[in-house]
């Protein structure tokens, strides 16, 4: 009896396991965890990696406002004498790339911007295949500008297996981030939707995308002007009439208030008490000189009252001549936790435009730009009208050509405060301010690049030993593609 009822229990135990695998795969979906998730779902990732990336204090205040001598520091000053961390350009590498973990895929600025759009294509969303060509744009536009030749026709291939991508030259970098732009241009406004709670740029409105991708464009474009004849695609964007038309339109993530979503500069300097990064003197004396109203915005007064930067460089700081109290600080606007990191503003495209107006490469006015470039910077940095207005009338084009072209980049320099590695970049490309090297630097020349991640060496010896040879030696003054003869 007891063995009849054993067999009888296991039998209604079998029949209810058969029972219950009926309907099981519907079952075992997890709604909070889905296989496939909407495109747009991955634009918030993206757009805080590459500005936590470029505005962090290690990247974006070591290895680039240091070097285009906006920024200086009273201590921990190796970087800014041109002796930087390699562990930092090793994750930059990464974070751009793949993540931080290169055991994962879809973690990084480029290879979640390429799922962004092959969800987009699955979706057959227009719009979001624009979105995340215009962001892929950029990521790849950062890479090269700061290391030169870059992995990027096998680049999203490190995440199907192959870790060993082949390096391409940067003029055929910036050929595919051109073409990529294109792309992106055509797509926007055509069909699909961008979820408004999702975009953390432009609330959801494909317009603005394509201003700035347009925009986005223009710079790549000046950026290898010294190379290549960009004159008719200059032109062509502004006849198709979707740049930046205001600081409204600009491509810029708007931090929130507190850590760790606060902007990188305040997480530092202020949530972190980190406060060596101070003006450098260079800025500091143009501007004084100048009567420039942005001082008071940029500087904060040290213990003295007075405004005073510190000369880049240095190897015994602190010290009784520069210190943590005599040295203005970064001003106050510059170190809120909402201060905005801007992929590109419309001060540096009005800039880039009248740049190119002085050359002839598009049929509008030089001196008009340059006044709307300065407008737009005032504007930004909350001038009161009165001194915007008595600073314009002070700015105007002179006739010779070379001067108002260094008027042009001197100016656009000023305008790029605390956009780090986009002041680098811009100044390795114009040569203007004429800045002397850092004091008791490693080697007697402002860098002209990064080198490669020492990663590169152990994974992909090959193809980065073959970009070398290419390119030249892989040290911090080897001058990229674009830089031409500026240094």
């Amino acid at each position: 009896m007891k063995q009849f009822k054993i067999i009888t229990i296991l039998l209604f135990s079998l029949l209810i396991s058969v029972s219950c695998d009926k309907g099981f795969e519907d079952l075992n979906i997890d709604p909070n965890n889905p296989v496939t998730v909407p495109s747009d779902l991955l634009i918030p990732g993206v757009v805080r990696s590459a500005q936590n990336e470029s505005y962090s204090t290690f990247v974006g205040g070591d290895m680039g406002a240091c070097w285009s001598q906006q920024f200086a520091k009273v201590q921990y000053n190796d970087e800014a004498r041109y002796i930087p961390r390699q562990g930092v350009i090793t994750s930059l590498w990464d974070r751009f790339y793949a993540g931080t973990d290169l055991s994962q895929v879809n973690t990084g600025v480029i290879s979640d911007a390429n799922s962004m759009y092959n969800l987009a294509v699955a979706e057959g969303n227009n719009n979001m295949m624009g979105v995340a060509l215009t962001l892929q744009a950029y990521g790849f536009a950062f890479l090269t500008d700061v290391y030169g030749d870059i992995p990027f026709s096998e680049a999203i291939k490190a995440n199907e297996g192959n870790i060993a991508p082949a390096y391409d030259k940067q003029e055929d970098v910036y050929t595919g981030i051109l073409a990529m732009l294109d792309d992106a241009i055509a797509k926007l406004g055509t069909s699909g939707t961008i979820d408004p709670t999702n975009d953390i740029l432009y609330s959801g409105d494909a317009s603005l995308w394509k201003k700035f991708a347009s925009s986005l464009k223009f710079r790549v474009l000046m950026r290898e002007s010294g190379q290549v004849d960009v004159s008719g695609a200059l032109q062509a964007l502004v006849n198709a009439g979707n740049l930046f038309q205001s600081n409204a339109d600009e491509a810029k993530l708007i931090y929130l208030s507190a850590d760790p979503s606060a902007n990188p500069l305040y997480e530092s300097i202020v949530f972190g008490t980190r406060g060596e990064w101070k003006v450098n003197s260079e800025i500091v004396d143009r501007l004084t000189a100048d009567n420039d109203p942005r001082l008071p915005v940029y500087a904060a007064l040290n213990d003295a009252g007075i405004y005073r930067g510190k000369p880049s460089g240095f190897r015994d700081v602190p010290s009784d001549t520069y210190n943590y109290t005599n040295v203005s600080a970064l001003g106050d606007f510059y170190l809120r936790p909402e201060l905005p990191g801007y992929f590109i503003s419309n001060a540096q495209l009005k800039f880039l435009m009248a740049e190119a107006a002085q050359h002839n490469w598009i049929n509008l006015d030089a001196g008009t730009l340059f006044k709307e470039a300065i407008t737009a910077s005032l504007d930004f940095n909350e001038v009161p009208a009165a001194d915007a207005s008595a600073f314009l009338a002070t700015q105007n084009l002179e006739s010779n050509n070379a001067n108002a072209l260094k008027q042009i980049a001197t100016q656009e320099w000023i305008a790029l405060y605390s956009q780090g590695v986009e002041s680098w970049n811009e100044w390795r490309r114009t040569g203007y301010p004429v800045l002397a090297p850092a004091a008791e630097a490693a080697f007697n020349q402002i860098p002209s690049r990064y080198n490669y991640p020492t990663t590169e060496y152990s994974i992909n010896k090959a193809n980065v030993e073959a970009a070398v040879a290419t390119q030249g030696t892989d040290d911090l003054k080897t001058p990229i593609w674009w830089m031409g003869g500026n240094q």
